[in-house]
């Protein structure tokens, strides 16, 4: 005689005996034709609890009629899952925190659910979390879900994971059950159908009786005949369809709009201005052209969303574009994916960990390396497999494109990873690699970098989901090296005005030779072409030795024999690949020539990588100007993109827009002039530029201030420590209260401390004002870096930049002005006392009855900061 505990009961006797009782921390998942079959159960359980005085928790989110009403003893808790899948989870399991063991849950079914996520994987992904933390604290709970309505992404995990699991039927006016799953139990008869019978289950011994209750059940449990139920399936099978009648002439279903809304919401975006302009240019065609070079479910990403917003503008905008532009064949992974291997990995508990404002980086680092390490399931590795081999081995780039990424508002310029993919060696090899650079992708949404940006934005908390956008690099191969021939970044606003002739709207263009990356990365010691669209051949160098000294020197391509990313000098790619038309991207250094000839010097490299050619003698400054111009009339705002160019023919160049954001630039505004009068001693410094920013005049609260001559003398060590110092001092406890200024030798966030203060963006985004001081050595100065992740930084944060040269016209850095102040630095910060010689500390406060004024005029180049008598 089994006992069976009464307080962990079904309320139900018979059934009781048929499981062997129940266990603390059951999860009892029906699985029912219709909610009327769950009902008697929930209706037994609950009354037996009743019965015991036990309290009844019940989450209500399904469009059903209740299961419960509201009465003494049950609380119900209204949900809404159409807010997204963490902020669900996160309400539930924040309600069984509260009750925990004490309590009997019961939950709407399931099935529901997939309505608002659209995902059968998000479902599974759901019951994994949930039915564990309903375990651990030992509680009972109830759920329902629709038999025969699923793919295996959702019944698998969830069989594998309930501790009970029942088929309930219902045959000429009698309720059958058939247990499938009952963990730790067993008995002769237990997973036989039985009748409900008064008050007790009868076992079906008579195969007619079970043959009559089961056969009308199809049989679709295998995973590949069970793959067309769930709702991305099925969803997507009828938008197939009505594609089939569109392209037929038939006129499409009377719903054929609202179809399409519902399709662009699983697929494309949830972000209603995104969806305004997908609206006009993503019809059903589109989307089901996506799905069909789509690996899993779920959300595409801001990052592909604005790849094909963009090409989908150009095509409508102008015939003449599908000639120009290079066709791609990208993949997109579904941000479901992502949860998923979060989930199976064991990684979705310390994702969640940061999303408290005060914590979020504790244990960060810990869940990155986890995420580094995880394992995908078969039926993705064969996905993956086939993407491989249609690929070849051209050359791949997987880049993130997260749900909030390239967003209005939100860029994530350079905070989540991208990686390119040689693509080289066995079918093994490279599914290795390939697996390495997604994981690798993944994890980059753990990174301080990343985690740092969102709790600056206030998005800690926002549904935050990684997918995948898998591209063909675009380029060709020369010998073993694989590039495209000029690639970089376009802005339709310019914000760097140079001179008096360019025109801010007519946009700017950052050109580099070769792979996109020097041009979206800040690189140390070398720089790029920066091209003002209304005026091309205008440069900010005023003459042909700084037009020299201020070219591309170096050069990033994929090596197909040593199967990755390498960088070389331009000469040596240039002397290497044959066939590439130099001429229209590098001038002849004509005075290095003469120096040479009359030195007798032989083999000397002359050509200089200008883009004279390409910016005088084709359409590509007139081109760019109209994808911009389209693209941001459609929009409605100023727009960024990546692009490469090729000449894959002498006399026509193909570009491939590769990604296209909105671009976060404020306004210049106008300014008054500063003090014609202003006296030597009171004038801290004074530039003519570069400046990059809105127009301002603001009273300065405080100074960092780098000194020169001291961090030039440290070593490579040091120098790190003094950013990590300079990082914690800008995050002390007032600092984002002040008006605070920062300026330093070289390049700031530069990775090489021979080159500037090596901090990262997180450690400096409290700084209102950079300012770069041209004096780590005779032949490297700041660089704008029009486009980098780093000035889009800068931008999205509201931070004024600028550049000051020592001894140039109109730049002025008053030295005796920060040797001679008292310095703050270790009331602020006692640890950074090492550094006292290095770092100086100005505030304001300390220079009463003098104040600290900025005058920055963006439109004139032109920054003052002085001493002005309150």
């Amino acid at each position: 005689m089994v006992h069976i505990d009464p307080i962990l009961s079904t309320g139900l006797p018979g059934l009781d005996r048929i499981l062997r009782g129940l266990m603390p921390g059951d999860n009892l998942v029906w699985q029912v034709r219709a909610i009327q079959d769950y009902l008697p159960f929930v209706e037994a359980a609950c009354a037996n609890a009743e019965r015991r005085r036990q309290a009844i928790v019940y989450f209500r989110f399904a469009k059903h009629d209740p299961l419960l009403e509201q009465r003494a003893g049950v609380t119900i808790h209204q949900l809404r899952p159409e807010t997204g899948f963490e902020g669900y989870i996160r309400q539930v399991h924040e309600v069984i925190d509260e009750s925990r063991q004490k309590a009997l849950y019961v939950f709407d079914c399931l099935s529901e659910l997939v309505v608002d996520w659209n995902s059968d994987r998000m479902l599974g992904n759901f019951f994994m979390l949930t039915c564990p933390y309903l375990y651990d604290v030992g509680a009972i709970a109830y759920f329902a879900l629709l038999r025969d309505h699923h793919s295996f992404h959702a019944t698998r995990p969830i069989g594998d994971t309930a501790q009970i699991l029942i088929d309930v039927y219902r045959h000429e006016g009698r309720i059958y059950v058939h247990p499938l799953k009952v963990q730790h139990r067993n008995s002769p008869t237990m997973y036989m159908p039985h009748e409900w019978v008064g008050d007790g289950f009868v076992p079906v011994t008579q195969s007619i009786t079970t043959t009559n209750i089961l056969r009308g059940t199809p049989w679709n449990r295998l995973d590949i005949a069970s793959y067309h139920l769930g709702i991305w399936s099925s969803t997507f099978a009828r938008a197939e369809s009505i594609c089939a009648e569109l392209d037929a002439g038939e006129p499409g279903p009377p719903d054929l709009e609202e179809f399409s809304e519902r399709l662009r919401r699983m697929m494309i975006s949830q972000d209603e201005r995104i969806l305004a302009v997908a609206r006009r240019y993503l019809d059903l065609r589109h989307i089901v052209e996506v799905r069909r070079r789509m690996i899993g479910t779920g959300l595409i990403g801001g990052k592909s969303v604005g790849l094909l917003l963009a090409r989908a503008i150009l095509e409508k905008d102008s015939a003449r574009w599908a000639d120009m532009l290079e066709p791609h064949d990208s993949f997109y992974i579904g941000s479901d994916v992502f949860c998923t291997y979060l989930v199976q990995n064991g990684c979705w508990w310390a994702k969640q960990m940061q999303q408290d404002p005060n914590a979020f980086l504790e244990g960060a680092m810990r869940a990155r390396q986890q995420m580094l390490t995880g394992t995908f399931p078969d039926y993705l590795l064969k996905q993956f497999a086939a993407m491989l081999d249609y690929f070849g081995q051209s050359p791949i780039i997987v880049r993130s494109s997260s749900l909030l990424e390239d967003a209005f508002g939100n860029a994530f310029a350079g905070k989540y990873e991208s990686e390119f993919c040689a693509n080289q060696g066995s079918r093994d090899k490279r599914m290795e690699d390939f697996l390495s650079a997604v994981r690798t992708v993944y994890a980059s949404i753990m990174s301080e970098d990343a985690l740092q940006y969102r709790a600056s934005r206030g998005l800690l908390e926002h549904d935050e989901q990684m997918a995948l956008l898998v591209q063909r690099v675009s380029g060709a191969a020369y010998g073993h090296r694989f590039f495209p021939q000029a690639a970089g970044v376009a802005l339709s606003l310019n914000p760097y005005v140079w001179s008096e002739y360019i025109d801010p709207a007519a946009g700017v263009a950052r050109i580099v030779f070769g792979l996109g990356t020097r041009a979206v990365e800040r690189t140390p010691d070398d720089y790029t072409r920066i091209v003002a669209l209304n005026a091309p051949e205008r440069r900010p160098e005023a003459d042909a030795d700084e037009v020299r000294e201020h070219a591309q020197r170096k050069v990033d391509y994929l090596d197909l024999e040593a199967n990755q990313e390498v960088t070389s000098g331009f000469a040596d790619v240039a002397r290497a690949c044959e066939g590439l038309p130099l001429e229209l991207f590098a001038s002849r250094d004509t005075k290095l020539e003469r120096r040479a000839a009359e030195r007798k010097t032989k083999d000397v490299w002359a050509w200089v990588l200008t883009f004279d050619k390409l910016l005088k003698e084709t359409p590509f400054v007139a081109d760019m100007r109209a994808i911009l111009g389209a693209l941001q009339d459609v929009y409605r705002y100023p727009v960024e993109i990546e692009y490469t160019l090729n000449f894959f023919e002498a006399d026509r160049y193909t570009i491939n827009v590769v990604q296209c954001r909105p671009l976060q630039v404020k306004g210049r505004g106008v300014i008054a002039e500063p003090p014609s009068d202003i006296p030597a001693q009171d004038l801290v410094l004074a530039t003519r530029g570069p400046v990059i920013g809105h127009s301002l005049v603001a009273h300065i609260d405080r100074i960092v201030y780098v000194v020169p001559s001291a961090y030039a003398r440290l070593a490579t060590y040091d120098c790190y420590a003094v950013a990590r110092t300079i990082g914690r001092l800008m995050h002390v406890e007032d600092a984002r209260e002040r008006t605070t200024l920062i300026l330093g030798p070289g390049r700031w966030g530069t990775t090489t401390p021979s080159l500037g203060v090596p901090v990262n963006f997180s450690e400096i985004n409290t700084a209102n004002v950079v300012c770069e001081i041209a004096t780590m050595r005779d032949n490297l100065v700041p660089d704008v870096s029009l486009g980098t992740h780093f000035f889009n930084e800068l931008v999205e944060m509201d931070v004024l930049y600028c550049a000051l040269f020592p001894g140039k016209d109109g730049s002025v850095l008053n030295e005796d002005f920060f040797q001679k102040r008292p310095s703050r630095l270790t009331d602020l910060l006692p640890e950074g006392k090492d550094w006292e010689h290095v770092i100086r500390v100005i505030d304001a406060a300390d220079l009463k009855p003098l104040a600290l004024v900025l005058n920055a005029d963006a439109g004139k180049q032109r920054v003052v900061c002085y001493l002005e008598r309150k």
